[in-house]
């Protein structure tokens, strides 16, 4: 009897050990199937700030895992819009890239379009990055960075204009500086003879159209360096492979690099000036782009983000759209030099998630 008991015991304790290892278990599937895995692809020139908002975020809400892609802004929307992949959030440099690259090109597995509204969150300005140790740096002058940047042995960067928009920006900041600093050969003198197939440059209509190749090779021997992103020019600058390079200042302010400031006519910061940055258009001759050829008109750098139809957790990205634009963003925006809009302007404000309208005002229609 006494054996019998014991026996039974065993078989109790060991059910008893089962059902606890089940439950604890199921309460870890439950878990980790409840816990969203955010796929954010940004623009390069946000990996700082955005590395910072990710901590925090995470630390603040535990139940969403933030996983942040840098790219070029360019290909940021591409990951999308022509190779179809899924992302939960999306953030560029340059907010024309939704509306031109996502409101046009539908899912094909919904046939939704990708977008049909963005949020523009933050500015920036153009400005030419150094070191100490660059060439001629002792005699550089907001007055003579352009004879400076074409002296002979100087190497200057810039991004690639077919993948990120600081690199089209570049193109446009040159062409801008000839009739504001009354320079009218710069262009020709920074970027002439510089690549396989060469940049060109027509006017009509009062505007300096920029046509890109669809193959940028810069020569053998030439002074002009090319990277695919902004950012990847960092290392160039800081091991004194290059002198100079194309930057936004909150980039150069993050990585503590010296600069050269730019006139407000040609650093595409000020909102007055809108029509004068019009002046200077980009188009880009590139084949990868499935559904259109890009063409950029000179204006205020603003940086925009939306939500993809195809989101996986559209719920949880709004969740963290809303922190980046409410007050915990805005202090890591401008703990890392990144100045912000605020309140942000939406496009298409009703299509908003609910947890960021409040957040926001529409954006002003122009002809």
């Amino acid at each position: 009897m006494s054996a019998h008991r014991c026996v039974i015991g065993r078989l109790l304790s060991f059910t008893l050990t089962a059902a606890a290892t089940l439950l604890l278990l199921a309460g870890c599937r439950a878990g980790s199937q409840e816990k969203a895995s955010l796929r954010v692809l940004f623009a390069g020139s946000l990996i700082i700030p955005f590395e910072q908002l990710e901590k925090e975020f995470e630390a603040s809400h535990p139940h969403i895992d933030v996983n942040m892609e840098g790219h070029g802004s360019i290909q940021v929307i591409r990951h999308v819009s022509d190779l179809h992949e899924q992302a939960d959030l999306i953030v560029t440099a340059d907010h024309n890239l939704i509306p031109m690259l996502l409101y046009s090109v539908a899912d094909p597995q919904t046939n939704r379009p990708y977008a049909d509204w963005y949020v523009i969150f933050a500015t920036n300005e153009m400005a030419i990055a150094h070191t100490a140790t660059g060439a001629f740096v002792n005699e550089l002058s907001a007055d003579n960075w352009p004879e400076i940047i074409n002296r002979d042995g100087v190497r200057l960067g810039i991004a690639d204009p077919r993948l990120d928009a600081n690199g089209y920006r570049a193109l446009m900041t040159i062409d801008l500086a000839e009739s504001a600093l009354g320079r009218p050969r710069l262009f020709q003198d920074t970027f002439g003879d510089q690549f396989r197939v060469p940049l060109s440059v027509s006017h009509a209509g009062g505007v300096d159209l920029i046509k890109v190749p669809e193959i940028l090779e810069t020569k053998k021997d030439a002074h002009i360096v090319v990277r695919p992103y902004s950012v990847q020019l960092l290392p160039l600058l800081q091991s004194g492979e290059i002198d100079y390079a194309f930057e936004y200042v909150s980039v150069i302010k993050q990585h503590r690099l010296q600069y050269v400031a730019l006139a407000s006519e040609i650093n595409l910061s000020e909102p007055s000036l809108a029509d004068a940055y019009g002046r200077v258009e980009v188009a880009l001759d590139f084949q990868r782009f499935a559904s259109v050829k890009p063409r950029f008109r000179g204006e205020p750098i603003r940086y925009a983000v939306t939500i993809p139809s195809n989101a996986r957790h559209p719920d949880a990205a709004a969740t963290l759209l809303a922190y980046l634009l409410g007050p915990e963003g805005q202090r890591i925006m401008a703990e890392n030099y990144q100045p912000m809009i605020s309140p942000a302007l939406a496009d298409n404000l009703q299509a908003v998630p609910e947890a960021v309208k409040a957040l926001c005002r529409p954006l002003p229609q122009t002809d």
